[in-house]
């Protein structure tokens, strides 16, 4: 069931580059669907206990949470483009009683009671507040909302490796990436309990890469007369080449599930 709500932005949406590398992603990001059902199972939450999955991109997560783990739901996806996506998804998978999609900004939903059980984070920009980049703050303000007792499972990059300096200055300008060590860290000083860590393979970066690519260049092939077109090839072909060049090494993903 979609909430609209009051639209994020004021102006139409513009297609870009995640509307549709997304359509074709199991989760959206590099990780598999077995290495979250295994972080969450960690948990020894029960069927019908309350998630709220925040940057919920094209809902496989919460279909996932939802469909295998029986848990009850909320989708907060504030891209009106990328929550139509989720809907036609949790539609498809026929989990529209279980999967809730909010399309509202993160921070307009997080901390409103009930409080979730679960709070799952994965990859999502400005998940706790919009601006709020600090770690520390990052995991306080997520657990003053989240249930007595409860879990934070949080996914992000981190660095696994020295970056060079551009590739440092680039992803700096959007993003706070840690090393594995400083996101457990942060955690821990903000009140969380680590209790399970995985780190994603290779192969699972590379999957996630390469379907990325693979969507955006058969959409540019069905859609050469688009005026988005030529920025979406550029921007797959930049992306191709940071991660050969660089990305691959320096690049991790954690995957870390947090007890309150």
């Amino acid at each position: 069931m979609a909430l609209p709500g009051p639209p994020v932005q004021a102006v139409p949406m513009a297609l870009n580059f995640q509307h549709i590398a997304y359509k074709t992603l199991d989760i959206c990001n590099p990780v598999s669907w077995d290495a979250v059902r295994g972080a969450v199972t960690a948990s020894g939450l029960k069927p019908g206990a309350a998630a709220l999955d925040l940057g919920a991109g094209n809902a496989s997560l919460a279909i996932g949470l939802a469909r295998d783990l029986g848990l009850k739901v909320r989708a907060v996806e504030r891209d009106p483009l990328m929550a139509e996506l989720a809907a036609r998804r949790i539609a498809a998978a026929g989990q529209g009683e279980t999967v809730e999609l909010v399309i509202r900004d993160s921070s307009e939903v997080l901390g409103r009671p009930p409080l979730p059980d679960l709070i799952t984070v994965l990859g999502a920009t400005d998940a706790a507040a919009p601006g709020l980049r600090d770690p520390v703050a990052v995991f306080a303000r997520l657990r003053d909302a989240v249930a007595p007792g409860g879990f934070l499972l949080w996914g992000e990059p981190f660095w696994k490796a020295e970056p060079s300096a551009p590739l440092r200055q680039i992803i700096e300008m959007t993003n706070s990436y840690q090393t594995d060590a400083g996101w457990q860290a942060a955690a821990e000083q903000a009140g969380w309990r680590v209790i399970h860590v995985r780190h994603s393979t290779e192969e699972e970066w590379r999957i996630y890469i390469d379907t990325m690519d693979a969507s955006v260049r058969a959409w540019v092939a069905e859609n050469p007369d688009a005026p988005q077109a030529p920025r979406l090839l550029a921007r797959a072909d930049m992306q191709k080449a940071m991660f050969e060049s660089e990305g691959f090494r320096v690049f991790g993903f954690g995957l870390y599930l947090l007890a309150a």
